[in-house]
């Protein structure tokens, strides 16, 4: 058992010792913001204290005469209003890296109730190129994803494509009038695109063409044959280009239903919620109020147009109950821009009004937007949004640049391969670092560094360690075995005892949708193994030391090489 859960199994009886009716599940043990004050604290006692009116550090005096934690720690101290500072004994530190080391655990402990988690994230349109607009919900959701599956939750992944509306009216029309067919071989996408273009612009000054897009869309709604083979075929065309994006950048799905899945269920849908009162008519439209919610009384839920037409929140509605009835989720999680804020705060309100006996939790996680170094939205030099395709083999080019200028020897095929896994990994841990719900300034230079907190400088870390393996006639990443660490030095108890708080980070970012958590822990423990390295030698100790030092070095490997994987982004054996 990891420490800090040691900590809490005796600490949580010796708080109800004090305090019988107390909530010992709220009694936790965290890492200490500074290690000089210990590794682990808990603030739990402050919280009891207060309501019941007790003097926090007697309270924490109480529970600390009933704690027998000597074998785990060095003196247990009492500081501030009531905190508890508990620096772990270097035994200790050490039978956990040993138990890591015979694959007992990583740092981390799986849930003891997994959970099923939806993922809902990506969600490109249909006949349009995928855009670094994409990037950032790609990238984020299929890092959650790969955490709470690490965590050992059930997680289904799933990629709820534009694949319906107005648009493909337009489409239809420029495909019968205007399609290129050798363009469309050559790039079917671009051909797309085009189309979509001329015939959009067309619409605003041409009432005719408008006209003659919505009646091809009225056609395509109610099934007729030929429309309905053009709109599959553009459908089979984009996810050509989904699937090609996806590989590249190592994410997979387990779903793909489109928006036009839930179509057969909107009519239905508006019916049951105006006969139970929870949708009403309004000019001719029909939407959900919520008069008793401030935070949108003053913004309905538009659920049928006065068309007849329905629009996104109806959809959404349709897919959170057909999640509901297929896979039964604990969570569903929607990863978009932060522009969607208020129409993910419908959906979930007018959806607990429908279904209040489901009891999973719906979280919008949103991130903020991608910015040039001029501080207004990333753009190509000419205007355009910038085509994820283009951004990643722009990533790959600059990347083998600098492979090249660093190891000219190197095969090109190897060179271009490192060069694969460094500009991707870049790209992903650069939209990954900072707060999600911050906007960030897309710098080349600044992602590409072999300093300083990035991907490139993380992996070369990596690299780095594999490379001591090498020169000492050692294999890294070996069997799980067993043997006595020594840890002495000031450094090696450093690097240790950061190693132990892996699991707490994962769980804090996945508790908190936020995996710039593990990019700052990995960042921290490369600077933590370059400070032992410099400091302890590894491969000229003696035997003992050497093989305690390899076996920390070792771990450290593998929980860079674990937190970069559950990041999305790949290691190598040389850079």
């Amino acid at each position: 058992m990891l420490p800090h859960k040691q900590l809490e199994q005796r600490l949580q009886p010796a708080v109800r010792a004090v305090l019988p009716d107390a909530d010992i599940g709220s009694v936790l043990v965290r890492p200490c913001p500074d290690p000089k004050f210990g590794d682990y604290q808990t603030t739990a006692l402050m919280a009891l204290a207060k309501p019941r009116k007790l003097n926090p550090r007697q309270l924490a005096a109480d529970v600390l005469a009933r704690l027998e934690v000597g074998d785990l720690c060095e003196k247990v101290e009492i500081a501030g209003a009531g905190f508890l500072n508990f620096r772990l004994k270097a035994a200790a530190v050490a039978k956990t890296l040993s138990a890591a080391a015979s694959g007992e655990h990583l740092f981390f402990d799986k849930a003891i109730r997994p959970r099923t988690v939806v993922v809902d994230f990506s969600s490109p349109n249909v006949a349009k190129p995928m855009h670094v607009g994409h990037i950032r919900s790609t990238i984020l959701g299929d890092s959650l994803a790969r955490l709470l599956g690490l965590l050992g939750h059930r997680v289904i992944t799933d990629n709820h494509i534009g694949d319906w509306g107005t648009q493909f009216g337009m489409l239809l029309v420029g495909w019968k009038r205007d399609l290129d067919p050798t363009a469309l071989k050559t790039d079917a996408i671009a051909e797309l695109e085009r189309l979509y273009k001329r015939v959009s612009a067309e619409c605003k000054d041409n009432p005719a063409t408008l006209e003659a897009a919505r009646q091809e869309l009225v056609k395509l709604q109610a099934g007729d044959e030929e429309n309905l083979r053009i709109w599959r075929e553009m459908i089979a065309l984009s996810q050509v280009q989904f699937d090609a994006i996806y590989a590249r950048l190592g994410v997979k799905f387990d779903h793909t239903l489109g928006e036009s899945f839930y179509n057969p269920r909107l009519k239905a849908l508006v019916d049951e919620l105006i006969a139970r009162g929870i949708a009403r008519e309004s000019e001719g439209a029909k939407a959900v109020f919520f008069e008793d919610l401030p935070q949108l009384k003053d913004t309905p839920a538009l659920i049928q147009k006065s068309d007849g037409g329905f629009n996104y929140t109806t959809t959404d509605l349709a897919t959170l109950a057909y999640r509901l009835e297929t896979w039964r989720p604990d969570e569903v999680i929607y990863v978009t821009d932060g522009r969607q804020q208020l129409h993910f705060q419908q959906v979930f309100a007018a959806f607990r009004r429908w279904h209040p006996e489901a009891p999973m939790k719906l979280a919008h996680v949103w991130f903020g937007s991608i910015l040039g170094e001029d501080g207004k939205p990333f753009k190509t030099r000419s205007g355009e949004t910038v085509k994820l395709a283009d951004l990643l083999d722009e990533a790959e080019e600059r990347a083998f640049k600098v492979v090249t200028e660093k190891s000219p020897d190197l095969p090109e095929p190897q060179r271009r391969e490192i060069a694969r896994v460094v500009g991707i990994g870049a790209v992903k841990y650069a939209d990954l670092l900072p707060n999600r719900q911050s906007d960030y300034v897309f710098s080349w230079d600044k992602m590409l560094a072999l300093s300083g907190n990035t991907a490139p400088y993380l992996q070369y870390a990596c690299a780095r360690i594999r490379s001591i393996f090498r020169k000492g006639g050692e294999t890294s990443n070996r069997e799980p075995q067993t043997a006595n660490l020594e840890l002495a030095a000031p450094e090696e108890l450093a690097l240790a005892r950061h190693l132990l708080n892996f699991g707490l980070v994962l769980d804090a970012a996945a508790d908190e949708y936020r995996p710039n958590y593990i990019c700052n822990y990995l960042y921290d423990l490369a600077g933590h193994f370059t400070r032992f390295y410099e400091n302890c030698p590894v491969l000229k100790a003696d035997a003992a030391e050497r093989t305690s030092r390899l076996l920390l070095c070792d771990l450290t490997a593998r929980v860079l090489k674990q937190g970069l994987e559950v990041l999305g982004i790949e290691t190598l054996e040389q850079m």
